[in-house]
């Protein structure tokens, strides 16, 4: 019924379509018949104006004759013209303009057969949802996701020889002693950092193993991030629960909310992505690690939510005095004041150096002002000043990848 109704629209409208090309063409038709009459004024006039300068001598005989011959011509056309109000001109109109609108209608049924959903209905709410639920329940499991992103993901950095000698001493440590739980922490990070995700993953997992019951919000949220980052930035349904388990022992936790705003986006609920991204967005601290890839992709989701929403300005790492001060300013201040920030700190790494983490923050603070190209060109350039630090090239990559950059 829907279908049906659709076509009766298209029809109307193209019909409609026709009748202003008529209208078009029997006004064109009455300007025709005008012109025609002028026509015939203008030409009486000059051959009464041939017949003129012939009695006064101005024009010689045979000229007046050649030019009464050409303009008694025209005079018996447009007289012609007039008489027949030129009929097969509009006729041939109407055939041309009838032919087009039949094309329109037939080439559009013809695109939207073939690259349209013909007889597909609108989705419902309750369709939606339902078809996120399947996406949500079909989705592959860590060990598949891992295995996907194994084939894309860059090679683990190789450390100096030095940091490569501790990380061999630490493996057989942890190997020694599996129920060493300092061990374990130590381990999960610097393999992380190195780039080892899967390793840095079976660490945290055996780490929570030995915690049983103790094991914090924050030791689960470190532990889903970890899979995460393995399987490529994908939520599997395995680093769901872990999120689950964080959330439950700790429901602020905001590494967990970020995650699973990140699953609820990718099985297509852009609502309780939003429902859990804005909160924590307006509520932490301007350094959070979740603040930048939040900001760079929260727009986007309140669009596919339905939802009207205007990104606050960012105040990019100010200390508390910064902060107070800014709450007094002006919109431009505030902003004119956050860019300062901004170019100041690039200026000194650019001129002074700096450490890793004043580097991440220069990529993050870029990343919150939206200012994209340039965080990525800092990123760059930092993995240069610390080419031969495979630890603090590792940090700047998660840094970069937190920023909404893919490094």
């Amino acid at each position: 019924m829907e279908m049906i109704a659709f076509w009766i629209a298209a029809g109307g409208m193209g019909l409609a379509i026709l009748a202003l090309f008529l209208l078009a063409l029997i006004r064109a038709r009455g300007e025709i018949a005008s012109a025609a009459e002028y026509d015939l004024k203008v030409y009486r006039d000059q051959l009464a104006e041939i017949d003129r300068d012939l009695a006064r001598g101005t024009l010689p005989a045979d000229e007046a004759d050649r030019q009464r011959t050409e303009v008694s011509r025209r005079l018996l056309e447009a007289d012609r013209a007039l008489k027949a109000g030129d009929t097969s001109a509009s006729t041939r109109g109407i055939m041309v303009a009838g032919a087009l609108i039949l094309a329109i209608i037939g080439s559009s049924y013809w695109v939207y057969a073939r690259l349209g959903a013909p007889g597909y209905p609108d989705l419902p709410l309750t369709t939606r949802l339902a078809m996120s639920d399947e996406l949500r329940a079909n989705r592959a499991p860590q060990a598949e996701m891992e295995a996907a992103a194994a084939a894309t993901r860059p090679a683990p950095a190789e450390p100096d020889a030095e940091f490569a000698q501790l990380m061999d001493q630490l493996r057989a440590a942890v190997a020694d002693r599996p129920d060493d739980q300092r061990g374990l922490e130590l381990l999960a990070s610097n393999e992380a950092r190195l780039g080892n995700l899967p390793e840095a993953r079976a660490a945290q997992e055996q780490l929570i193993r030995l915690k049983g019951d103790t094991a914090t919000a924050d030791d689960h949220a470190a532990l889903a991030e970890l899979m995460i980052m393995a399987a490529g930035g994908l939520v599997s349904p395995e680093a769901e629960e872990t999120l689950a388990r964080a959330l439950t022992l700790d429901a602020t936790n905001g590494t967990a909310r970020y995650y699973y705003g990140l699953m609820a986006a990718q099985v297509g609920r852009f609502d309780r992505t939003f429902g859990l991204w804005e909160p924590l967005l307006r509520d932490s601290p301007p350094d959070a690690p979740w603040i930048a890839p939040i900001r760079a992709q929260i727009a986007d989701v309140a669009a596919r939510a339905g939802i009207e929403y205007t990104l606050p300005t960012a105040l990019p790492g100010p200390d508390g005095d910064a902060l107070t001060a800014a709450g007094e300013m002006s919109e431009e201040d505030r902003q004119a004041m956050v860019e300062g920030m901004v170019a100041q700190l690039g200026e000194r790494l650019a001129t002074e150096g700096g450490t890793v983490e004043e580097w991440a923050r220069l990529i993050s603070s870029l990343a919150v002002l939206n200012r994209m190209d340039e965080a990525a060109e800092i990123y760059a350039e930092a993995l240069e000043v610390f080419n031969g630090s495979p630890s603090q090239r590792s940090f700047l990559r998660e840094a970069a990848l937190n920023a909404g950059l893919t490094p």
